[in-house]
């Protein structure tokens, strides 16, 4: 079996120069990887009130499955294929912070390292401008306001409202998650939770989180075709269990959605 010519032509554009040892070991499997990935997920039909991903967001997306399922070295190929489509450094930056409230630094760490050695080598001036916008007197409150836009007034104070032995917890998820990744300047909020369903999803696990964010993410107009097109289009790199679980959840957030209406 031979790579497809859209498959050569789109993996020029992205790695230009490039050759992975892969390619002379096991020949017959990465074409057929790289016609998948590269040419039949890409050129997917779409179904009824799909849109076809822009490439920032695939691209977007990709970076941000990689950091949930901790793939370190797919990350370092794909970063670079990333700032070639339109992903910023700022954004890119944007991505592997905020993960790290969704995957603790213990994750986080060694994509940090890859990605600013990536902007090195890129000619990329660090530190980047600061995207910080609160300060440690007001991160509670906007974290707060956030949480409450995304899922609703019940969540207003909920570390005093809450169970009081999660009522440190929940501060956390207030003035840290959203206080001091979510506020910050480089990504829009429909962005923020589009990568954030990305996390949870691709590390598994979490389905009472992600369906919490697959509901805010259609709050904020990410609805389930573009999450249902976020998922296929990551099947490559993440597999079929975790992107059927997935979709599960996507289409109970649906259901729910549509009767809040």
């Amino acid at each position: 079996m031979a790579d497809s010519s859209f498959s050569q032509n789109y993996r020029a554009k992205l790695f230009p120069g490039f050759v992975s040892q892969l390619e002379k070991t096991d020949p017959q499997f990465m074409a057929r990887f790289n016609n998948f990935a590269y040419d039949e997920v890409i050129n997917a039909p779409l179904a009824e009130g799909q849109k076809a991903l822009d490439e920032k967001t695939r691209f977007m997306a990709i970076l941000s499955v990689l950091l949930g399922l901790q793939g370190i070295d797919e990350f370092h190929l794909m970063l670079p294929a990333a700032l070639k489509m339109d992903v910023t450094p700022i954004e890119a930056r944007e991505i592997v912070y905020q993960a790290t409230a969704y995957l603790g630094m213990g994750r986080v760490f060694p994509f940090l390292k890859v990605m600013n050695a990536i902007f090195d080598m890129s000619g990329v001036m660090l530190p980047l401008e600061d995207q910080e916008t609160t300060t440690e007197e007001n991160r509670l409150a906007k974290g707060n306001q956030i949480q409450i836009d995304f899922f609703g007034e019940q969540l207003r104070e909920n570390w005093k409202n809450g169970p009081q032995d999660r009522a440190l917890i929940n501060k956390w998820l207030a003035d840290n998650c959203f206080g001091d990744y979510y506020t910050r300047d480089g990504l829009t909020a429909s962005q923020r939770e589009m990568i954030t369903f990305c996390f949870i999803y691709a590390q598994g696990g979490c389905e009472p989180q992600l369906k919490a964010h697959a509901l805010a993410n259609m709050k904020l107009g990410n609805d389930k075709p573009f999450l249902y097109q976020i998922v296929s289009q990551c099947v490559p790199y993440v597999g079929y269990p975790r992107s059927l679980n997935a979709l599960a959840v996507v289409d109970e957030a649906a259901i729910i959605f549509a009767k809040s209406e």
